[in-house]
């Protein structure tokens, strides 16, 4: 993750008033996984959040929404990423509360590695838990527990007790199975690379407008995420 590039795209959401708000809740949460001591062990907070956030939503693979959507956006991101978490608790919630539920959009989730030798791991666990319905409960549980990303909090008990939390059906299943879908992880991170995308988050959009899947600027606000949302469908 290139530090320079994305403090700036977060700092820059204050040039406009109508952002403000926006801004400071995600450089607050930025601040607070980078400095904190928070978070990062398995005393898992925000379930109770994360279940009425997805309640009713349709989960395939690590896709969030009607499968029959018109509109795909597309995330590429890293468990370990703080501007990944920020997006995910500032930007995200109010595209899945409306478009996602209204049925006009649905959200992939893919990982792109770029933090250290934990965020393939933690991908491929992710992905686990999508093959049994429970991705995103993984992935929204994770951000809300994620810990200081220059530490190795990441490990195997931390990923079992998000898999706990997230209510992954057959965690024997899950156990056995994360290993075997790290190449995965390394084909989602090789496809973002083909996208052009150096780091996280990463958009690209996929609609009746679009030519195929096409990247797009990370978005500065959920305002913005609209936007593109209406320019592809």
């Amino acid at each position: 993750m290139n530090d320079g590039e994305r403090r700036k795209q977060l700092l820059q959401l204050a040039a406009g008033a109508a952002f403000l708000a926006v801004a400071v809740v995600l450089v607050l949460i930025v601040v607070n996984a980078s400095s904190s001591g928070d978070g990062g062990d398995t005393k898992l907070e925000g379930k109770a959040e994360v279940n009425r956030a997805l309640k009713g939503i349709p989960q395939e693979g690590m896709t969030l929404g009607d499968p029959q959507a018109p509109v795909e956006l597309v995330e590429f991101a890293d468990l370990k990423c703080p501007y990944c978490k920020a997006f995910a608790e500032g930007v995200l919630p109010p595209i899945i509360e409306n478009q996602v539920k209204n049925g006009r959009v649905k959200i992939s989730y893919r990982v792109l590695t770029i933090i250290d030798d934990q965020s393939q791991p933690a991908g491929a666990a992710a992905y686990a838990a999508g093959n049994q319905g429970r991705g995103w409960n993984f992935v929204e549980l994770f951000y809300r527990n994620q810990g200081n990303e220059a530490t190795g909090y990441a490990n195997d008990a931390f990923l079992e007790a998000i898999a706990k939390g997230a209510d992954v059906p057959n965690l024997s299943h899950w156990n056995r199975e994360r290993a075997e879908l790290e190449p995965e992880v390394e084909a989602s991170t090789a496809e973002a690379h083909k996208l052009g995308f150096t780091g996280t988050p990463s958009f690209a959009i996929k609609g009746p407008k679009t030519v195929g899947l096409e990247p797009i600027d990370t978005p500065s606000s959920s305002e913005a995420l609209e936007g593109a949302i209406e320019e592809a469908g």
